[in-house]
């Protein structure tokens, strides 16, 4: 194997606090990112285990805010980043039973901008660009979460936000004339803004049972997967991975 597993497990534990927290690096910063992409990164590898991420949901948990988003931790304003963060690892960790996700829906549905179409990261702050995802993904996850409550009836069609008006503010507002995306209109473009502009608009082209594209079929785009946010054929190649090395495994232990 090219990738080693041992270590990496071991980078992960040692990143891991016992409030169940993780640092970037040694001595680097703490915030849920950290526990999102150590959840990412130990799913993605098969390196997870329950230990590795003990206390992580309650402290991820004890992040979000009276708004109903999640801070970068314990204490700190909701932010549609963290929130986006928060919610995927969570899920991940299969604790969303510890947050308030009736509160969370209504936050994340009035970060999106009436006027512009696109979404605000936090409350009263400007459209961005980049919100097109780490606030519009936020919306499949609430789906998967709230359709597997018998209460909650959902249409399985669309997500719970406006998908046209935030496909007009990406297509319309955000393309740089000679290439790349933008923050907004008068911004100079980058990597960032033109990945999670695409990012967000291919989740709103794209729900669990319908592809709706505005504008030319040229611009449809492949459906992500709603918590790593990468192309589905690369998550089930990884998958498939996984699983065939385990098979190995278990054949070479015989």
């Amino acid at each position: 194997d090219i990738l080693d597993s041992d270590k990496l497990r071991n980078f992960l534990q040692n990143m891991h606090n016992d409030d169940g927290s993780f640092t970037m690096h040694k001595d680097g910063e703490l915030d849920v990112r950290g526990a999102y992409c150590a959840a990412v990164v130990a799913h993605l590898s098969g390196v997870y285990t329950e230990e590795m991420f003990a206390n992580t949901g309650e402290w991820i948990a004890s992040c979000q805010t009276f708004e109903g988003g999640f801070g970068s931790r314990p204490g700190t304003e909701a932010h549609g980043g963290y929130t986006f963060c928060s919610l995927a690892a969570l899920i991940l960790l299969n604790k969303t039973h510890l947050i308030n996700k009736d509160q969370l829906l209504d936050w994340a549905v009035h970060r999106q901008m009436k006027f512009e179409g696109g979404f605000q990261g936090r409350t009263n702050k400007m459209v961005d660009g980049c919100y097109s995802f780490w606030q519009g993904g936020v919306f499949p996850l609430l789906h998967h979460i709230l359709r597997s409550d018998s209460k909650n009836k959902l249409d399985e069609n669309e997500w719970l936000f406006s998908q046209v008006a935030l496909q007009d503010y990406i297509l319309f507002c955000c393309q740089y004339p000679s290439g790349g995306l933008v923050d907004k209109p008068g911004k100079s473009r980058d990597y960032y803004h033109t990945c999670y502009c695409l990012s967000g608009l291919s989740v709103a082209q794209h729900s669990f049972r319908d592809v709706f594209v505005r504008g030319d079929q040229n611009n449809l785009l492949e459906p992500t997967h709603p918590v790593f946010n990468i192309v589905l054929s690369k998550a089930d190649k990884m998958a498939k991975y996984l699983k065939d090395k385990v098979k190995i495994r278990e054949m070479a232990s015989k």
